[in-house]
């Protein structure tokens, strides 16, 4: 009989707790003993399980590996060998190419003629070749004929070329000898400048004595033409004063000295030209 009992059922814990304390604690460990054992044995056979699996793994990848080392090393061969044959074409075209040169092409050349050589030699070494009516026409060699070499006309499409450019030489137009000009390229000068002009007319100017005893004074614009000579031509007052000072300003205009004439297109012409005349008091 007392091997048809479990000692881990609940009503075997009960008949041996029965009239004891079971809040002490005893009781609850040993009614909890049975499910604690079985979680225990499942854990256990898990691991086993899960080590057993794990150790059949690596075994089979170790065989896999250390079955036959040689043939990863000729795949590896096989490999190294298939990149370098795919880069010896590409440096060998990348040699043509470098060793190919640009030609140039007939059209490319221009068109050049032969310069024939003469050579002295002596009368006596000399043969003349005479040639009969019908080799004469047989041939296509003319007299005088030049030879070209073969090319082309057109200068666009040769590399390198020397552009003519061909300059008309421009004539200067005809200067009228009697205008007088307002305008010219180079003006007529007073020799030594516009300085000594004022000193000169300083120098040569006499004061009217009606203007100088009624305290007259100022400038007089006088204008002239000087000739293509040089020479002081007409003279008219364009702003006068005072008639004294006006007859005075005329006079001694028309005793200057020969300008360096002015000129257009590189000729000399006669130029209207502006002076004005300053009058003033000394002591004023």
């Amino acid at each position: 009989m007392a091997k048809d009992v479990d000692l881990s059922s609940s009503e075997w814990i009960d008949l041996i707790f029965e009239g004891k304390n079971k809040d002490f604690g005893a009781y609850q460990l040993r009614k909890e003993s049975a499910r604690r054992h079985n979680r225990a044995m499942l854990v256990i056979i898990i691991v086993l399980v899960a080590v057993g699996l794990l150790g059949l793994l690596a075994n089979t990848v170790l065989q896999g590996s250390e079955a036959r080392p040689e043939d990863q090393i000729e795949q590896a061969m096989i490999d190294y060998t298939a990149d370098e044959q795919e880069d010896e074409p590409e440096e060998e075209e990348n040699q043509r190419v470098e060793e190919q040169q640009p030609e140039a092409l007939p059209e490319e050349i221009l068109n050049t003629v032969k310069a024939t050589e003469l050579q002295i030699t002596r009368d006596e070494e000399v043969v003349e070749e005479i040639k009969s009516q019908d080799e004469l026409k047989d041939t296509d060699t003319a007299v005088g004929t030049a030879d070209f070499d073969k090319g082309t006309d057109d200068l666009n499409v040769v590399r390198e070329y020397k552009e003519e450019v061909i300059v008309e030489e421009k004539k200067p137009a005809p200067v009228d000898d009697d205008k007088v000009w307002e305008v010219v390229e180079q003006k007529p000068q007073f020799p030594g400048g516009d300085a000594a002009l004022m000193k000169w007319l300083g120098e040569h100017i006499k004061y009217p004595p009606m203007a100088a005893e009624n305290n007259i004074q100022g400038r007089v614009t006088v204008q002239f033409v000087v000739t293509k000579t040089g020479a002081v031509g007409e003279v008219k007052v364009v702003r006068g004063k005072d008639p004294d000072l006006d007859k005075e300003a005329v006079r001694v205009v028309k005793s200057l000295p020969k300008f360096v004439p002015g000129k257009m297109n590189g000729h000399a012409v006669n130029v209207w030209y502006t002076l004005p005349v300053q009058f003033k008091l000394q002591g004023i």
